[in-house]
C-alpha cells in the first residue's frame, strides 16, 4: 500500500494537477465565503464539465473545492455572523465576538491555520488509515447512529448559552422545523398543512441564512449611525505567527482533529457535527468555560479544526467500501464513476495511481490553506466591512437574496428566509441559542430515522438500543454531559444563594 502512495506522489505533483489545486481551492475560498453557495452546488455544476479532463485534474478541482470552501465558510462566519457553510456554525460563536472586539484579523488567522491543520490531518488518515477506519464504520448500525445523534443534540443544547431550558427548547424547536417534510420511511406528508412547498421540507441552507444572517443585519441596521468596524480590527500582531499558533492551540488541534476523522469515517454525520462536538470538548476542558462565547480564539481553533478534519476522512467509507460518508463524497463516487472508475476495494488495485494521488491532493490543498486562505480573507473579503453601515446593510441582504435564490431558483425561498430572520432575531433578543435550533434541524431526522430503523429491525425490542458495546459508549459520554452541567449549575445556584445581597454592610 504504501509503495503506491509514493508511487502516486509524482502523478499529484505534475503542472496540471498542480494548477487545478491551486484553481480549485481558491474558487473553494469564494464559494464558502458566500453564503448560499456551498460545495456541493459548485461541485455538482463542475463534474459535467470535467468529463473530457484527466481524472487526476478533476478530482484536483474537488479536492481543492472542497478543502477550501470549508475555511471559506469560517470568513463570513466571523466577520458578519453568518455561516458560510452549515459546518461553520460553531465558528461564529466566538469569531464574530472577536472581530467585534477588534481581533478579527487574529481570528481569520486562527481560523486559517486551525482548518488546514485539520485538513492535514484528514488527509494523512485518509492515507494511512483507510481499511482499517472503514472497518470501523461497518460496526455502526441505526442504534448507534441514533445515539451519535442524540448526543450531539443533548450536548450543543446543554453546553451552548447560559440557560439549560432554554437550550433544551431550542434544541426542540429545531426538531420540529426538520421533521415538517415526507416521512423517510412511510412516505406520507407531515406537518406540510397541505402545501406543496413543505412537502420537501426546509432547506437547510436557507434556515442556516435566515436564523444567523438576519439577526446581525438588523443589529447593524439599528446602530446605523455608530461606527460598526475599523481598520484596526483585521491587523494581526507578530505574536500571532504560525509558530506562536502552534505553542497555544496544538492541544486543541489534536483533540479537535481526532474528534473530526472519527466523525468523518461515520456516514451521514458530517463536518457540522464534528465542529460542533470539538467546540464542545475544548469549553469542557477549558479553565475558563464562561469566556466561550465571548471571543475566545480557543473556540475558533477547535471547531475550524474539528469541520477540517472530517473532509478527507468521509471520504475513507468511501473509497474503500463505495459508502459516502457525505454529500461532497457521493459526488467524488460520482466523478470516479463518470471517469470510468469503479470505488470500492478492487480501485486500489486497477487504478492506485488515482486513488493515492487524490488522497495527495487533499493533503496537498489543506497545505495551500496555509498560503492562500489568510491572504484572501484579509486583503479581500475584510475590505468589505470597512463599507460604511449604510452600503453594508443593503450590500449583504443583496447578497443573502442573490445566494438563497440560486439554491432553487424559488422566489418563496426569499420569504421563508425572511421568516426564520424574523424568528433568529426574536430568539437571540430573548437570549435562546440558534445552534441547537440548527443542530435539532440537522440532528432531529437523523434520530428519529435510525430509532425507527433501529425499532423495524429488531421487532420492537427497545433492548437493542442499550446492549451494543457501542451504543453503551455512546450513552456513558451523553451521562457524563448532562451530569456534569448539572454539577456546574448547582454549584453556581449554591455560590449566588451564599452570596450576601448587594449592598449589605
Amino acid at each position: 500500500m504504501f509503495e503506491s502512495l509514493f508511487h502516486a506522489l509524482p502523478v499529484a505533483l505534475q503542472p496540471d494537477s498542480l494548477l487545478s489545486l491551486v484553481v480549485g481551492t481558491l474558487a473553494g475560498i469564494l464559494i464558502g465565503a458566500l453564503p448560499g453557495l456551498n460545495p456541493v452546488m459548485a461541485i455538482a455544476l463542475m463534474l459535467p464539465l470535467t468529463y473530457g479532463f484527466d481524472p487526476i485534474i478533476a478530482l484536483g478541482l474537488v479536492a481543492g473545492i472542497y478543502n477550501g470552501s470549508m475555511y471559506g465558510g469560517a470568513i463570513p462566519a466571523i466577520l458578519l455572523k453568518i455561516p458560510g457553510t452549515p459546518a461553520a456554525i460553531a465558528t461564529t460563536f466566538d469569531g464574530y465576538p472577536m472581530t467585534r472586539n477588534g481581533q478579527g484579523g487574529l481570528a481569520l488567522k486562527t481560523a486559517c491555520w486551525s482548518s488546514a491543520v485539520g485538513g492535514v490531518v484528514s488527509a494523512l488518515a485518509l492515507m494511512t488509515l483507510a481499511p482499517l477506519l472503514a472497518k470501523v464504520t461497518l460496526a455502526f448500525g441505526p442504534a448507534e447512529y441514533f445515539w451519535v445523534a442524540v448526543f450531539g443534540l443533548t450536548s450543543i443544547a446543554v453546553l451552548v448559552g447560559k440557560d439549560l431550558s432554554k437550550g433544551i427548547l431550542s434544541a426542540l424547536l429545531g426538531v420540529i422545523v426538520g421533521l415538517v417534510g415526507i416521512d423517510t420511511l412511510s412516505g406520507e406528508e407531515r406537518y406540510t398543512f397541505g402545501s406543496l412547498y413543505l412537502v420537501g421540507g426546509f432547506d437547510l441552507i436557507i434556515v442556516l441564512i435566515g436564523l444567523y444572517a438576519i439577526p446581525p443585519i438588523l443589529e447593524m441596521a439599528e446602530k446605523r449611525n455608530e461606527s460598526y468596524f475599523n481598520a484596526d480590527s483585521f491587523r494581526v500582531s507578530a505574536v500571532a505567527g504560525g509558530l506562536g499558533l502552534l505553542r497555544n492551540y496544538w492541544r486543541t488541534w489534536s483533540r479537535s482533529s481526532l474528534i473530526g476523522v472519527c466523525v468523518g469515517i461515520l456516514p451521514g454525520a458530517g463536518g457540522n457535527l464534528a465542529a460542533l462536538l470539538s467546540y464542545n470538548e475544548a469549553k469542557r476542558r477549558a479553565p475558563d468555560p464562561d469566556s466561550f462565547g465571548k471571543g475566545n480564539p480557543v473556540g475558533i481553533a477547535a471547531a475550524e479544526s474539528g469541520n477540517s478534519a472530517d473532509n478527507a476522512s468521509a471520504m475513507i467509507p468511501s473509497l474503500t467500501l463505495g459508502i459516502p460518508g457525505n454529500l461532497v463524497a457521493a459526488l467524488v463516487l460520482g466523478a470516479l464513476m463518470i471517469h470510468g472508475l469503479q470505488p470500492g476495494p478492487q480501485l486500489f488495485t486497477k487504478s492506485p495511481d488515482v486513488v493515492f494521488g487524490f488522497m495527495w491532493q487533499m493533503l496537498l490543498t489543506a497545505m495551500l490553506l496555509f498560503v492562500l486562505g489568510g491572504m484572501v480573507a484579509t486583503r479581500l473579503f475584510a475590505q468589505v466591512l470597512r463599507l460604511p453601515t449604510a452600503l453594508l446593510v443593503p450590500t449583504t441582504l443583496v447578497l443573502m437574496a442573490i445566494g438563497v435564490y440560486t439554491v432553487n431558483g424559488n422566489v418563496v425561498d426569499l420569504y421563508v428566509m425572511l421568516a426564520f430572520g424574523l424568528v433568529g432575531y426574536l430568539l437571540d433578543r430573548l437570549e435562546f441559542p440558534l445552534a441547537p435550533v440548527v443542530l435539532g434541524v440537522l440532528l432531529g431526522p437523523m434520530a428519529e430515522q435510525n430509532f425507527r430503523l433501529a425499532m423495524l429491525i429488531s421487532q420492537n425490542d427497545a433492548s437493542v438500543l442499550f446492549t451494543r458495546p457501542i451504543s453503551q459508549g455512546i450513552i456513558a459520554l451523553l451521562l457524563i454531559v448532562l451530569l456534569s452541567q448539572l454539577w456546574k449549575y448547582h454549584r453556581r445556584n449554591a455560590r449566588s444563594s451564599a452570596a450576601p445581597p448587594s449592598g449589605s454592610a
